[in-house]
C-alpha cells in the first residue's frame, strides 16, 4: 500500500508497510500514481501515452528511481505483521503500567463540551478521592505492572486541584516505596488552572514531570465553552496563572491543552493565541454524539481539513512552536505494540474513580458495562481486560485498509463507542482529521529536514 499526497508544495509518497517517506518530483509523483506492481522492466507504453506533458526520457528515468526504491524494500512493501502473527500476539494480558487518578468527580468550571458531565461523570454526586483510595490505586499498579519499572500517575478530574491534598499524600507514598517495589513513578496533572496559587504552582513544577493546562485558545473562545459556575469567563482568571507555572517550568514538560467544537471551527487562531502563552501546544477535535449541538459532523470536514492546512502553513514558519499533533517520528516510529494496538486502554493503562472502580480509561468512567473491577476488594476483570489487549488494527476490520493505521494505531475504543456503539467500530470524523494531521505533519517534517529542496 502507497499513499501519495500533495500539501505544503510537497509531492510525498508514504509506502504504509515499511514506513518509508518519500518527497518526489512532479513527474515521479504523477507517475507513482499509476503504477501497479510487480514494476516491469521498463516503463510500460500505456502509461506513458497517459502522460503526454512528460518526455518519455523523464517518465523512464522516474521509473527507474521507483524500481530502485521497491527493489530496496521501501516501496511497494508487503503487510508481514499478519504473516507473523504478530496480531494475534497482542491478545495476551497486558501488564497495567499506567493509571489515570481521577482524584476529583467535581469540578470550577462548567464546559459545555464536557465528556465528565462537568465533573461528576454522570453519577450526580460530586466527590474527592480519599487518600486510602488513592493508596491503593498506588498498591493496585504495583501489583499489576509485573517486571515494567517505570509506571505512570496521571492526577485527572473533575478538577484535581480540589483534591490537592490527596495529590500530594499520593506522591509522597509512592515515591517512599520507589526503592523496595522496583518502580520509578512519573506523574503528570491536568488542570483547569482556577486554583493555582504559587504554593501549587511550586508543588506542580517539582513533582509533576508533566502539567496538561487546559484552555481553549482565544480569549472569546475560552470564555463560550469554558465558563465558570457563574457563567463568567474563565480565562483573564488563569493565563496569568498557566503563564506564571510555565515560566518556572524549567525543561519540564507541559502542554497547554484546548478544544475545538463545531461551535468555533478555525482553531487555527486559537493555537496563535495559545502560542502567545507557552510553546506547548494541544488543540483536539471534540467528539460528541451527532446530536450533540457542539460535536463534529461529516460535513464539516472539509472546512476543518482546510483549517489543517492553514495552520500547517504558519507552522512553516514558527518552527519554536511544538504543536503535538503534529508530531511524528520518521526515522524510527513507535515500537510494534504501539503501531499495532495504541494506547492501551483496558490493559496497560486504566482510570480510577474517587469510590475506587475501575474503567478501562477515563472516558468510560460511569459505564457500567465496563467496569474492570475495584481496588478496595482486589476484583479485576482480566477477561474484559484481554478484550482490550486484543484490540489492534486488524481486530478492527476497518482499520485493515487504512495508510495511517500504523500512525493511529486503531484510534479511541472510547469515541468509537460514544459515536458508533462499539469500540471496534471507528470514529469516521476523527479517522479524517486523523489522516489529515498527518499528511501536513509528515509534509512539515519533510520541509524542516530540506527533502523537498
Amino acid at each position: 500500500m502507497v499513499h501519495t499526497f500533495q500539501a505544503l508544495g510537497v509531492n510525498v509518497a508514504v509506502d504504509v508497510n515499511s514506513g518509508a517517506v518519500h518527497v518526489l518530483d512532479e513527474v515521479t509523483y504523477h507517475l507513482l500514481e499509476r503504477v501497479i506492481p510487480p514494476m516491469a522492466e521498463h516503463c510500460p507504453a500505456e502509461i506513458i501515452q497517459k502522460l503526454p506533458q512528460y518526455a518519455p526520457e523523464s517518465l523512464e528515468e522516474a521509473w527507474q528511481e521507483l524500481r530502485s526504491l521497491a527493489d530496496e524494500g521501501l516501496l511497494f512493501e508487503e503487510d508481514d505483521y499478519i504473516d507473523r502473527e504478530k496480531a494475534a500476539s497482542m491478545q495476551q494480558q497486558a501488564l497495567v503500567k499506567a493509571l489515570c487518578l481521577h482524584v476529583s468527580h467535581d469540578c470550577n468550571l462548567r464546559c459545555k463540551y464536557c465528556f465528565a458531565s462537568t465533573g461528576d461523570f454522570g453519577t450526580g454526586h460530586r466527590m474527592t478521592m480519599d487518600f486510602e483510595t488513592a493508596k491503593k490505586a498506588i498498591d493496585f499498579v504495583v501489583a499489576k505492572s509485573g517486571h515494567r519499572r517505570n509506571i505512570e500517575v496521571d492526577f485527572f478530574g473533575g478538577e484535581p486541584l480540589m483534591a490537592m491534598d490527596t495529590v500530594k499524600k499520593t506522591v509522597e507514598y509512592a515515591r517512599s516505596i520507589e526503592k523496595e517495589s522496583g518502580k520509578c513513578f512519573r506523574f503528570t496533572i491536568t488542570t483547569n488552572g482556577v486554583l493555582l496559587d504559587d504554593e501549587n504552582i511550586a508543588y506542580i513544577n517539582r513533582e509533576m514531570s508533566n502539567a496538561v493546562l487546559s484552555l481553549d485558545g482565544r480569549r472569546e473562545v475560552n470564555d463560550d465553552l469554558r465558563p465558570t459556575v457563574n457563567g463568567k469567563g474563565s480565562y483573564d482568571i488563569i493565563v496569568p496563572k498557566f503563564k506564571k507555572l510555565i515560566e518556572g517550568r524549567g525543561t519540564k514538560d507541559y502542554y497547554l491543552r484546548g478544544t475545538f467544537t463545531r461551535f468555533h471551527k478555525d482553531f487555527a487562531e486559537d493555537v496563535k493565541a495559545l502560542a502567545e502563552v507557552g510553546r506547548n501546544i494541544s488543540v483536539e477535535p471534540v467528539v460528541g454524539k451527532e446530536e450533540d449541538p457542539y460535536a463534529l459532523r461529516e460535513s464539516d470536514v472539509p472546512e476543518l481539513e482546510a483549517e489543517y492546512e492553514k495552520l500547517a502553513e504558519w507552522l512553516k514558519d514558527h518552527r519554536e512552536i511544538n504543536f503535538f499533533h503534529f508530531n511524528v517520528d520518521l526515522a524510527q516510529g513507535p515500537c510494534v505494540i504501539k503501531r499495532l494496538r495504541g494506547c492501551g486502554a483496558g490493559c496497560e493503562y486504566v482510570a480510577i474513580t474517587p469510590e475506587g472502580d475501575i474503567y478501562p480509561c477515563h472516558q468510560f468512567v460511569g459505564n457500567e458495562a465496563y467496569r474492570l473491577g475495584s481496588v478496595h476488594d482486589g476484583t479485576f476483570d482480566r477477561e474484559r481486560s484481554a478484550e482490550f489487549a486484543g484490540l489492534n488494527i486488524y481486530t478492527r476490520e476497518e482499520c485493515r485498509d487504512c495508510w495511517a493505521r500504523f500512525y493511529c494505531s486503531g484510534g479511541c475504543s472510547a469515541s468509537n463507542l460514544l459515536v458508533n456503539g462499539d469500540i471496534k467500530k471507528p470514529h469516521h470524523v476523527g479517522c479524517a482529521l486523523e489522516r489529515k494531521r498527518l499528511e501536513c505533519a509528515i509534509a512539515l517534517k519533510a520541509i524542516a529536514a530540506g527533502m523537498s529542496e
